[in-house]
C-alpha cells in the first residue's frame, strides 16, 4: 500500500505543478502585453515567454512544453486571437520541449547558464518557422508574415533578459537543489 500511496502522490504533486505552471505562462501572458505597431497582423511583446523559458529550464522539456502549449495556447482563445490558438500550441509547446531537453541534458537539470541559454538560442527558429508557416497559411501569403518576425525576435531577447537572471536566482533556492 505504501508504494501506490507514494505513486499516488508523485502523480498529484506533478499534476498540480504542472497546472501551475500553465497558469503563470497563462497569467504573464496576459498581465503585460504590448501589441507591436510594426505590422498589420500585430503581434505581441509579453512576459509569457520568459515563464515559458523558466518553466522548461527549471522543470525540464515534458512540463515546458505543457506549460507553454497549453499556457499561451489558452491567453489566444480568452484574448481573441483564437485563429492563432493552433499554432501557439505548436510552436509553443515545442519550443518548450527544445529548451528543456537541452538544459537536461547529460544531467544537467537546468544548472548550466551556457546551456540554458543555448536552448533558448536552438529553439528560437523553430518557434519563428513554426509562425511563419502559420501566419502564411492565414494569410494566404509567404511574404506577410516575415513582418512579425522582429516582434518575435524581440520578444525572445526580453524573455532571456528575464528567464535567465530569474533562473539563476532560483536555482539557489533550496527547492531547486
Amino acid at each position: 500500500m505504501q508504494k501506490t500511496a507514494t505513486h499516488t502522490s508523485s502523480k498529484t504533486y506533478n499534476l498540480i505543478l504542472t497546472s501551475m505552471l500553465i497558469a503563470l505562462v497563462f497569467v504573464s501572458t496576459m498581465l503585460l502585453n504590448i501589441k507591436l505597431p510594426i505590422s498589420a497582423n500585430g503581434g505581441l511583446i509579453h512576459l509569457g515567454t520568459a515563464m515559458l523559458f523558466i518553466a522548461s529550464i527549471l522543470f525540464g522539456p515534458k512540463k515546458g512544453a505543457i506549460a507553454g502549449a497549453v499556457g499561451m495556447g489558452l491567453f489566444d482563445l480568452v484574448a481573441g486571437w483564437t485563429l492563432w490558438a493552433p499554432i501557439t500550441f505548436l510552436t509553443r509547446g515545442l519550443q518548450g520541449y527544445l529548451i528543456g531537453k537541452i538544459a537536461w541534458s547529460k544531467g544537467r537539470n537546468g544548472n548550466n547558464f551556457a546551456f540554458n541559454l543555448i536552448a533558448i538560442i536552438v529553439s528560437t527558429p523553430p518557434m519563428l518557422a513554426g509562425y511563419y508557416i502559420g501566419e502564411a497559411i492565414i494569410f494566404k501569403s509567404w511574404i506577410i508574415p516575415a513582418a512579425s518576425i522582429p516582434g518575435d525576435l524581440v520578444q525572445t531577447i526580453i524573455g532571456v533578459l528575464v528567464a535567465i537572471p530569474a533562473c539563476v536566482a532560483l536555482k539557489k533556492l533550496p527547492f531547486f537543489k
